[in-house]
């Protein structure tokens, strides 16, 4: 019997755990390893932050997923692994050895400007963030994409001041148009081509010649890899993301699979695209199990992408598609929910 480990319950693995829920896999015993029994759903987080959702409506049980999927859950965090030994060692002083094994950790934020390590608040991971912004009048918040964004406007909605620093946009330029008329409409003081030099204590964020106090400045520049991918002897890509061939496996060690933020695959860093990798995850962990022959992943060229406003607002863009309004906002509170229902259905059987 093949031992699979499955490194995180991102949402490729939460698709994946939905699904052996209904059907499981014969001929592997599956282990997920995951820091937390619960997990928030990063897509409702702004919503929790604004005060639209209960945190308990955007957490699905991690532990209760895997027990109904057939799938041991041990909770600790995946510290090193050594993909030629095929052993990882975890947080809790354990080692586990695996035939295979899936990665959908996700990312980290990087931390390249002197003094952010040391005085911002990365924004992952979510669960220690919540509990943080309830003390906060004044947020500064280094990156301009769609999780700064987000949170800018939910905090904003809030009624705390809150100041973004982007150097640089990582939005559509159509989309990144809109998102930026609805913060400044709502009183967020958007920054356009400003960068954060460095943070001293404060804490302070000094950008340029300009020098600005705040209660909190919060890290969203981006995803950055995880720091154990880096000695794992797995081949990664120039920013030290896993690279993978079309069936997900790794290119240089083909026994490990990898999915969402930590994968390399030349797309967006999106859950619609990670829901996507779960679903060819499912099929080739059978196929695995089976003996059979792998899928290929087909990237999707366009994916839907819808950003909440702070109020129950949102701007959705597709392609060159884009629209927005409060009708958005109950579309992506539709989809958010079902995806909730689809991970806690399990419940009661």
């Amino acid at each position: 019997m093949k031992r699979v480990l499955l490194v995180g319950a991102g949402h490729a693995h939460a698709w994946l755990l939905s699904a052996l829920a209904k059907e499981a896999i014969y001929g592997a015993r599956l282990t997920l390893v995951s820091p937390n029994p619960r997990q928030i759903y990063s897509a409702m987080l702004p919503g929790v932050i604004a005060g639209h959702y209960e945190r308990a409506d955007a957490e699905f049980d991690v532990a209760l997923l895997a027990e109904r999927a057939y799938v041991e859950f041990i909770p600790a965090a995946v510290t090193a692994l050594d993909a030629e030994q095929r052993v990882a060692a975890l947080s809790d002083g354990t080692k586990f050895s695996f035939d295979v094994a899936s990665l959908n950790a996700g990312s980290t934020v990087a931390e390249s400007v002197p003094g952010s390590r040391e005085h911002a608040r990365p924004v992952k991971p979510f669960e220690q963030l919540i509990e943080q912004l309830k003390r906060v009048g004044h947020v500064a918040i280094a990156g301009g994409g769609a999780a700064g964004a987000e949170l800018a406007m939910a905090l904003r909605y809030q009624g705390r001041e809150v100041t973004v620093y982007s150097d640089r946009s990582m939005l559509p330029e159509h989309f990144a148009r809109r998102v930026e008329r609805r913060m400044r409409r709502i009183g967020v003081d958007f920054r356009p081509g400003m960068r954060v030099d460095s943070i001293e204590p404060g804490p302070m964020v000094i950008a340029g010649t300009a020098r600005q106090q705040f209660d909190l400045v919060l890290w969203a520049t981006g995803p950055a890899p995880l720091p154990w991918l880096r000695s794992s002897g797995l081949a990664l890509d120039e920013a030290g993301f896993v690279r993978l061939d079309r069936a997900l496996r790794s290119t240089s060690h083909p026994y490990v699979l990898a999915a969402g933020d930590c994968a390399a695959l030349g797309e967006a860093k999106s859950g619609v695209h990670a829901v996507r990798h779960g679903k060819l995850l499912e099929r080739n962990l059978r196929h695995l199990a089976a003996g059979t022959a792998l899928e290929a992943y087909e990237p999707a060229p366009h994916a839907l992408l819808i950003m909440s406003c702070g109020g129950r607002y949102a701007i959705a863009t597709r392609g060159t598609w884009s629209a927005e309004g409060r009708w958005v906002w109950w579309w992506k509170n539709a989809i958010d929910r079902r995806w909730m229902r689809r991970l806690n259905e399990t419940r009661g059987r």
